[in-house]
Protein backbone atom coordinates (compact mmCIF):
# COMPACT_ATOMS: atom_id res chain seq x y z
CA UNK A 1 0.00 0.00 0.00
CA UNK A 2 1.05 3.78 -0.06
CA UNK A 3 4.67 3.91 1.18
CA UNK A 4 6.43 6.78 3.30
CA UNK A 5 9.72 7.79 3.07
CA UNK A 6 11.43 11.02 5.62
CA UNK A 7 10.88 11.85 9.25
CA UNK A 8 8.97 15.09 8.82
CA UNK A 9 6.02 14.18 11.07
CA UNK A 10 5.37 15.77 14.19
CA UNK A 11 3.22 13.00 16.18
CA UNK A 12 0.50 15.67 16.51
CA UNK A 13 -2.73 14.50 17.25
CA UNK A 14 -6.25 14.36 15.16
CA UNK A 15 -9.20 15.67 17.26
CA UNK A 16 -11.93 13.29 15.15
CA UNK A 17 -9.40 10.10 14.90
CA UNK A 18 -11.51 7.60 16.58
CA UNK A 19 -8.68 5.16 17.71
CA UNK A 20 -6.13 6.27 20.30
CA UNK A 21 -3.25 3.83 21.67
CA UNK A 22 -4.11 2.25 24.96
CA UNK A 23 -1.72 2.07 27.24
CA UNK A 24 1.06 -0.15 26.63
CA UNK A 25 1.21 -2.52 30.11
CA UNK A 26 -2.29 -3.80 29.68
CA UNK A 27 -1.12 -5.45 26.80
CA UNK A 28 1.82 -7.37 28.73
CA UNK A 29 -0.49 -10.71 29.82
CA UNK A 30 -0.82 -11.41 26.05
CA UNK A 31 1.06 -14.52 24.68
CA UNK A 32 1.32 -16.50 27.94
CA UNK A 33 4.77 -18.24 28.53
CA UNK A 34 4.40 -21.79 28.51
CA UNK A 35 6.29 -23.68 31.58
CA UNK A 36 9.49 -24.80 30.47
CA UNK A 37 9.51 -22.28 27.48
CA UNK A 38 12.40 -20.43 26.69
CA UNK A 39 12.06 -16.91 27.34
CA UNK A 40 11.39 -14.63 24.01
CA UNK A 41 10.72 -11.11 25.52
CA UNK A 42 11.08 -8.51 22.77
CA UNK A 43 12.49 -5.04 23.75
CA UNK A 44 11.62 -2.32 21.64
CA UNK A 45 14.28 0.07 20.95
CA UNK A 46 14.88 3.42 23.67
CA UNK A 47 15.39 5.21 20.80
CA UNK A 48 12.54 7.29 19.10
CA UNK A 49 11.97 5.73 15.70
CA UNK A 50 11.42 8.47 12.83
CA UNK A 51 7.89 9.06 12.20
CA UNK A 52 7.09 9.61 8.11
CA UNK A 53 4.40 11.91 6.63
CA UNK A 54 1.38 10.15 4.76
CA UNK A 55 0.87 11.09 1.68
CA UNK A 56 -1.64 14.19 1.14
CA UNK A 57 -3.16 12.07 -2.24
CA UNK A 58 -2.76 8.68 -2.51
CA UNK A 59 -5.27 7.70 -5.95
CA UNK A 60 -6.05 3.66 -5.70
CA UNK A 61 -5.92 1.65 -8.41
CA UNK A 62 -9.73 0.78 -9.48
CA UNK A 63 -10.81 -2.23 -11.66
CA UNK A 64 -14.28 -2.67 -12.08
CA UNK A 65 -13.91 -6.55 -13.73
CA UNK A 66 -15.37 -8.27 -16.10
CA UNK A 67 -12.00 -9.13 -18.63
CA UNK A 68 -11.28 -12.90 -18.12
CA UNK A 69 -7.76 -13.47 -17.14
CA UNK A 70 -5.60 -15.46 -19.55
CA UNK A 71 -3.87 -18.52 -18.83
CA UNK A 72 -0.27 -18.46 -17.13
CA UNK A 73 2.20 -19.17 -20.31
CA UNK A 74 2.94 -22.26 -20.99
CA UNK A 75 6.21 -23.75 -22.44
CA UNK A 76 8.87 -23.59 -18.99
CA UNK A 77 11.72 -25.09 -19.91
CA UNK A 78 11.51 -27.89 -17.18
CA UNK A 79 8.99 -30.25 -15.57
CA UNK A 80 8.78 -29.40 -11.82
CA UNK A 81 7.84 -32.20 -9.95
CA UNK A 82 4.59 -34.02 -9.03
CA UNK A 83 5.07 -33.97 -5.07
CA UNK A 84 7.63 -32.68 -2.60
CA UNK A 85 10.33 -35.16 -1.73
CA UNK A 86 9.51 -37.75 1.12
CA UNK A 87 11.84 -36.70 3.35
CA UNK A 88 13.52 -33.23 4.23
CA UNK A 89 16.94 -32.86 2.58
CA UNK A 90 20.02 -31.11 3.85
CA UNK A 91 21.18 -29.45 1.43
CA UNK A 92 24.99 -27.87 1.29
CA UNK A 93 25.42 -25.07 -0.88
CA UNK A 94 29.05 -22.63 -0.26
CA UNK A 95 29.29 -24.00 2.96
CA UNK A 96 25.85 -22.69 3.91
CA UNK A 97 23.73 -25.91 4.98
CA UNK A 98 19.99 -25.85 5.08
CA UNK A 99 16.58 -28.08 5.04
CA UNK A 100 14.07 -28.09 2.97
CA UNK A 101 10.55 -28.06 4.85
CA UNK A 102 8.04 -30.60 4.03
CA UNK A 103 5.11 -28.74 5.70
CA UNK A 104 3.76 -31.40 7.39
CA UNK A 105 3.87 -30.55 11.11
CA UNK A 106 1.64 -27.93 13.18
CA UNK A 107 0.34 -25.14 11.36
CA UNK A 108 0.51 -21.40 12.58
CA UNK A 109 -0.63 -18.22 11.40
CA UNK A 110 -0.27 -14.80 11.77
CA UNK A 111 -2.26 -12.13 9.53
CA UNK A 112 -2.19 -8.81 10.12
CA UNK A 113 -4.84 -5.99 8.39
CA UNK A 114 -4.58 -1.87 8.97
CA UNK A 115 -7.26 0.00 7.57
CA UNK A 116 -5.74 2.87 9.15
CA UNK A 117 -8.80 4.06 10.32
CA UNK A 118 -9.67 8.28 10.59
CA UNK A 119 -6.40 8.81 9.56
CA UNK A 120 -4.71 10.38 6.52
CA UNK A 121 -3.83 7.86 3.97
CA UNK A 122 -6.51 5.71 5.62
CA UNK A 123 -6.69 2.31 3.32
CA UNK A 124 -10.16 0.01 2.47
CA UNK A 125 -8.74 -3.41 1.54
CA UNK A 126 -6.03 -4.33 4.39
CA UNK A 127 -8.88 -6.10 6.36
CA UNK A 128 -10.80 -7.99 3.28
CA UNK A 129 -7.60 -8.98 2.70
CA UNK A 130 -6.90 -11.17 6.15
CA UNK A 131 -10.09 -12.44 5.85
CA UNK A 132 -9.71 -13.30 2.30
CA UNK A 133 -6.87 -14.75 3.50
CA UNK A 134 -7.23 -16.84 6.26
CA UNK A 135 -10.18 -18.46 4.96
CA UNK A 136 -8.13 -19.41 2.07
CA UNK A 137 -5.36 -21.16 4.59
CA UNK A 138 -8.33 -23.43 5.95
CA UNK A 139 -10.09 -24.62 3.01
CA UNK A 140 -6.45 -25.16 0.73
CA UNK A 141 -3.82 -25.53 3.54
CA UNK A 142 -5.25 -26.97 6.34
CA UNK A 143 -4.94 -24.25 9.00
CA UNK A 144 -7.17 -24.22 11.76
CA UNK A 145 -8.94 -21.17 12.90
CA UNK A 146 -7.74 -21.64 16.80
CA UNK A 147 -4.27 -21.47 15.15
CA UNK A 148 -4.50 -18.52 13.73
CA UNK A 149 -3.74 -15.11 15.43
CA UNK A 150 -5.59 -12.15 13.42
CA UNK A 151 -4.93 -8.16 14.28
CA UNK A 152 -6.61 -5.78 12.45
CA UNK A 153 -8.23 -2.52 13.30
CA UNK A 154 -11.80 -3.08 13.31
CA UNK A 155 -11.91 -5.41 16.41
CA UNK A 156 -13.04 -4.12 19.92
CA UNK A 157 -10.54 -6.68 21.94
CA UNK A 158 -7.71 -4.44 22.89
CA UNK A 159 -5.45 -7.56 22.64
CA UNK A 160 -6.17 -7.78 18.94
CA UNK A 161 -5.34 -4.00 18.10
CA UNK A 162 -2.45 -4.14 15.71
CA UNK A 163 -0.13 -1.54 17.14
CA UNK A 164 3.54 -1.94 17.94
CA UNK A 165 3.45 -4.27 20.52
CA UNK A 166 0.87 -6.42 19.97
CA UNK A 167 2.78 -6.83 16.69
CA UNK A 168 5.84 -7.83 18.02
CA UNK A 169 4.10 -9.84 20.93
CA UNK A 170 2.34 -11.92 18.00
CA UNK A 171 5.18 -12.41 15.78
CA UNK A 172 7.26 -13.94 18.69
CA UNK A 173 4.75 -16.32 19.51
CA UNK A 174 4.29 -17.15 15.83
CA UNK A 175 8.19 -18.76 15.52
CA UNK A 176 7.92 -19.81 19.70
CA UNK A 177 8.68 -23.74 19.72
CA UNK A 178 8.90 -23.70 16.14
CA UNK A 179 10.30 -27.57 15.03
CA UNK A 180 11.09 -28.52 11.43
CA UNK A 181 8.36 -28.99 8.94
CA UNK A 182 6.23 -27.25 10.39
CA UNK A 183 4.58 -24.89 8.51
CA UNK A 184 4.15 -21.45 9.98
CA UNK A 185 2.36 -18.33 7.56
CA UNK A 186 2.57 -14.49 7.72
CA UNK A 187 0.47 -12.11 6.18
CA UNK A 188 0.87 -8.14 6.47
CA UNK A 189 -1.35 -6.03 4.50
CA UNK A 190 -0.99 -2.26 5.20
CA UNK A 191 1.07 0.66 4.60
CA UNK A 192 4.88 0.04 4.21
CA UNK A 193 7.88 2.49 3.44
CA UNK A 194 11.67 2.99 3.93
CA UNK A 195 14.15 4.48 6.51
CA UNK A 196 17.85 5.22 6.03
CA UNK A 197 20.00 1.96 6.95
CA UNK A 198 22.65 2.02 9.43
CA UNK A 199 23.89 -1.88 8.97
CA UNK A 200 25.36 -1.90 5.95
CA UNK A 201 23.05 -4.73 4.54
CA UNK A 202 21.21 -2.85 2.21
CA UNK A 203 22.69 -1.74 -1.72
CA UNK A 204 20.26 0.96 -1.75
CA UNK A 205 21.39 2.61 1.64
CA UNK A 206 17.67 2.04 3.03
CA UNK A 207 15.79 -0.43 5.33
CA UNK A 208 12.18 -2.04 4.28
CA UNK A 209 9.25 -1.21 7.11
CA UNK A 210 6.00 -1.50 7.93
CA UNK A 211 3.27 0.61 9.83
CA UNK A 212 1.40 0.01 12.79
CA UNK A 213 -1.70 1.59 13.48
CA UNK A 214 -0.21 3.57 16.39
CA UNK A 215 3.12 4.21 14.58
CA UNK A 216 3.04 8.34 15.14
CA UNK A 217 3.21 7.44 18.59
CA UNK A 218 5.67 4.52 19.30
CA UNK A 219 7.25 4.52 15.84
CA UNK A 220 7.45 2.05 12.66
CA UNK A 221 8.91 -1.48 12.60
CA UNK A 222 12.07 -1.90 10.54
CA UNK A 223 13.56 -5.40 8.50
CA UNK A 224 16.40 -5.82 10.61
CA UNK A 225 14.14 -6.21 13.67
CA UNK A 226 11.00 -8.43 11.64
CA UNK A 227 14.40 -10.65 10.47
CA UNK A 228 15.64 -10.83 14.21
CA UNK A 229 12.67 -12.24 15.63
CA UNK A 230 11.10 -14.28 13.09
CA UNK A 231 14.12 -15.77 10.75
CA UNK A 232 17.21 -15.71 13.11
CA UNK A 233 15.67 -17.99 15.70
CA UNK A 234 14.12 -20.44 13.43
CA UNK A 235 15.52 -23.97 13.26
CA UNK A 236 16.99 -26.09 10.07
CA UNK A 237 13.55 -27.16 8.11
CA UNK A 238 10.65 -25.00 9.42
CA UNK A 239 9.10 -23.43 7.00
CA UNK A 240 7.62 -19.68 7.21
CA UNK A 241 6.41 -18.49 4.48
CA UNK A 242 5.87 -14.71 4.82
CA UNK A 243 3.64 -12.08 2.44
CA UNK A 244 3.91 -8.68 2.88
CA UNK A 245 1.28 -6.64 0.52
CA UNK A 246 2.51 -3.21 1.26
CA UNK A 247 4.63 -0.59 -0.60
CA UNK A 248 8.19 -0.75 -0.85
CA UNK A 249 7.85 -4.53 0.31
CA UNK A 250 10.59 -6.45 -1.99
CA UNK A 251 13.30 -7.08 0.61
CA UNK A 252 11.57 -6.21 3.74
CA UNK A 253 12.37 -9.67 5.52
CA UNK A 254 15.75 -8.86 4.68
CA UNK A 255 15.84 -12.29 2.98
CA UNK A 256 19.51 -12.59 1.16
CA UNK A 257 18.36 -14.87 -1.90
CA UNK A 258 16.48 -13.23 -4.57
CA UNK A 259 14.66 -14.90 -7.68
CA UNK A 260 13.51 -13.60 -11.14
CA UNK A 261 10.78 -14.79 -13.17
CA UNK A 262 13.40 -17.44 -15.38
CA UNK A 263 14.61 -18.87 -11.71
CA UNK A 264 18.33 -17.28 -11.51
CA UNK A 265 19.18 -15.49 -8.38
CA UNK A 266 19.71 -11.83 -8.88
CA UNK A 267 22.72 -9.90 -8.08
CA UNK A 268 23.23 -6.03 -7.49
CA UNK A 269 22.75 -4.80 -11.05
CA UNK A 270 26.86 -3.05 -11.14
CA UNK A 271 26.70 -3.30 -14.52
CA UNK A 272 23.55 -1.30 -15.02
CA UNK A 273 24.81 1.53 -12.30
CA UNK A 274 28.16 1.67 -14.37
CA UNK A 275 26.28 2.09 -17.56
CA UNK A 276 23.84 4.91 -15.89
CA UNK A 277 27.36 6.29 -14.36
CA UNK A 278 29.04 6.77 -17.62
CA UNK A 279 26.43 8.34 -19.13
CA UNK A 280 26.21 10.84 -16.61
CA UNK A 281 30.58 10.93 -16.94
CA UNK A 282 30.17 11.55 -20.87
CA UNK A 283 27.85 14.01 -20.55
CA UNK A 284 29.84 16.14 -18.01
CA UNK A 285 33.28 15.54 -20.21
CA UNK A 286 31.58 16.97 -23.32
CA UNK A 287 30.71 19.69 -21.81
CA UNK A 288 34.01 20.14 -20.37
CA UNK A 289 33.03 20.15 -16.74
CA UNK A 290 36.17 18.08 -15.43
CA UNK A 291 35.48 18.75 -11.55
CA UNK A 292 32.04 17.04 -12.76
CA UNK A 293 33.73 14.17 -13.98
CA UNK A 294 35.83 13.36 -11.45
CA UNK A 295 32.81 13.63 -9.06
CA UNK A 296 30.82 11.35 -11.01
CA UNK A 297 33.45 8.71 -11.24
CA UNK A 298 34.38 8.61 -7.61
CA UNK A 299 30.39 8.50 -6.93
CA UNK A 300 30.27 5.63 -9.46
CA UNK A 301 32.70 3.64 -7.69
CA UNK A 302 31.46 3.66 -4.45
CA UNK A 303 27.59 3.13 -5.35
CA UNK A 304 28.97 0.04 -7.19
CA UNK A 305 31.48 -1.49 -4.58
CA UNK A 306 28.50 -0.64 -1.55
CA UNK A 307 26.14 -2.81 -3.96
CA UNK A 308 28.18 -5.49 -4.03
CA UNK A 309 29.59 -4.96 -0.01
CA UNK A 310 25.90 -4.91 0.60
CA UNK A 311 25.09 -8.29 -0.99
CA UNK A 312 27.90 -10.22 0.69
CA UNK A 313 27.37 -8.85 4.12
CA UNK A 314 23.67 -9.65 3.76
CA UNK A 315 24.69 -13.30 2.78
CA UNK A 316 27.35 -13.78 5.58
CA UNK A 317 24.50 -12.17 8.64
CA UNK A 318 21.18 -13.18 7.03
CA UNK A 319 21.98 -16.56 5.30
CA UNK A 320 19.39 -19.15 7.77
CA UNK A 321 19.39 -23.05 7.74
CA UNK A 322 15.41 -22.23 8.15
CA UNK A 323 13.18 -22.60 4.95
CA UNK A 324 11.61 -19.15 4.68
CA UNK A 325 10.28 -17.52 1.78
CA UNK A 326 8.82 -14.32 1.62
CA UNK A 327 6.38 -13.42 -1.34
CA UNK A 328 6.36 -9.39 -1.81
CA UNK A 329 3.80 -6.59 -3.49
CA UNK A 330 6.13 -4.67 -5.22
CA UNK A 331 9.87 -4.18 -5.73
CA UNK A 332 11.72 -1.72 -2.79
CA UNK A 333 11.60 1.10 -5.19
CA UNK A 334 7.63 0.71 -5.92
CA UNK A 335 4.16 1.06 -4.18
CA UNK A 336 1.62 -1.25 -3.74
CA UNK A 337 -2.14 -1.09 -4.83
CA UNK A 338 -4.98 -0.75 -2.53
CA UNK A 339 -7.62 -1.34 -5.27
CA UNK A 340 -10.96 -3.37 -5.99
CA UNK A 341 -11.66 -6.97 -7.52
CA UNK A 342 -14.29 -9.04 -7.78
CA UNK A 343 -16.53 -6.17 -6.61
CA UNK A 344 -14.53 -6.14 -2.91
CA UNK A 345 -11.65 -3.82 -1.74
CA UNK A 346 -8.20 -5.89 -1.45
CA UNK A 347 -5.11 -5.23 -1.57
CA UNK A 348 -3.56 -6.30 -5.00
CA UNK A 349 -0.94 -8.57 -4.10
CA UNK A 350 -2.90 -10.61 -1.77
CA UNK A 351 -5.81 -10.92 -4.58
CA UNK A 352 -3.39 -12.08 -6.88
CA UNK A 353 -1.09 -14.59 -4.49
CA UNK A 354 -5.20 -16.33 -3.96
CA UNK A 355 -6.09 -15.97 -7.55
CA UNK A 356 -3.22 -17.53 -8.85
CA UNK A 357 -2.96 -20.76 -6.63
CA UNK A 358 -6.42 -20.92 -6.46
CA UNK A 359 -6.34 -21.49 -10.25
CA UNK A 360 -3.55 -24.00 -10.31
CA UNK A 361 -2.48 -25.34 -7.03
CA UNK A 362 0.47 -27.70 -8.21
CA UNK A 363 2.77 -24.87 -9.24
CA UNK A 364 6.40 -24.84 -8.63
CA UNK A 365 8.05 -21.54 -7.23
CA UNK A 366 9.14 -20.22 -10.70
CA UNK A 367 5.67 -20.55 -12.13
CA UNK A 368 3.82 -19.26 -9.02
CA UNK A 369 6.05 -16.14 -9.56
CA UNK A 370 5.16 -15.30 -12.64
CA UNK A 371 1.42 -16.82 -11.96
CA UNK A 372 1.52 -13.66 -9.58
CA UNK A 373 2.93 -11.27 -12.03
CA UNK A 374 0.01 -12.34 -14.54
CA UNK A 375 -2.50 -11.67 -12.45
CA UNK A 376 -1.35 -8.14 -12.03
CA UNK A 377 -0.39 -7.65 -15.59
CA UNK A 378 -2.93 -8.55 -17.57
CA UNK A 379 -5.04 -6.09 -14.79
CA UNK A 380 -2.58 -2.94 -15.59
CA UNK A 381 -0.99 -2.98 -12.48
CA UNK A 382 2.99 -1.45 -12.49
CA UNK A 383 3.78 -3.29 -8.89
CA UNK A 384 6.30 -6.18 -9.96
CA UNK A 385 5.79 -9.20 -7.06
CA UNK A 386 9.29 -10.40 -6.06
CA UNK A 387 10.30 -13.77 -4.11
CA UNK A 388 13.26 -14.33 -1.93
CA UNK A 389 14.80 -16.96 0.27
CA UNK A 390 16.51 -17.30 3.40
CA UNK A 391 18.94 -19.77 1.29
CA UNK A 392 19.68 -20.78 -2.26
CA UNK A 393 16.51 -22.09 -3.61
CA UNK A 394 15.89 -24.22 -6.52
CA UNK A 395 12.92 -22.74 -8.31
CA UNK A 396 11.87 -25.63 -9.81
CA UNK A 397 10.29 -27.30 -6.93
CA UNK A 398 6.66 -27.54 -6.17
CA UNK A 399 5.87 -25.37 -4.24
CA UNK A 400 4.44 -26.09 -0.75
CA UNK A 401 3.23 -24.37 1.94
Amino acid sequence: MSGFQGSGYPGGHYPNTPYYPPQQPQYQTQYVQQPGAAQSIYYPPQTAQPYPTFPTTAPPHIYNGGQAVPPVPSGYPYQPPQAPPSQPQNVSNGGNTFLYSQCTGKKKALLIGINYFGQRGQLRGCINDVKNMSNFLIERFGYKREDMVILTDDQQNPLSIPNRQNILQAMHWLVRGAEPNDSLFFHYSGHGGQAKDNDGDENDGYDETIYPVDFRYNGHIVDDDMHAIMVAPLKAGVRLTAIFDSCHSGSVLDLPYLYSTQGNLKETNSFRDAGEGLIDILSHYSRGDVASVLSSGQSLLSKVTKGRGADEHARRTRTSAADVIQWSGSKDTQKSADTVEDNMATGAMSHAFIAALRKNPHQSYQQLLQSIREELRVKKYQQRPQLSCSHPLDTRLLYVM
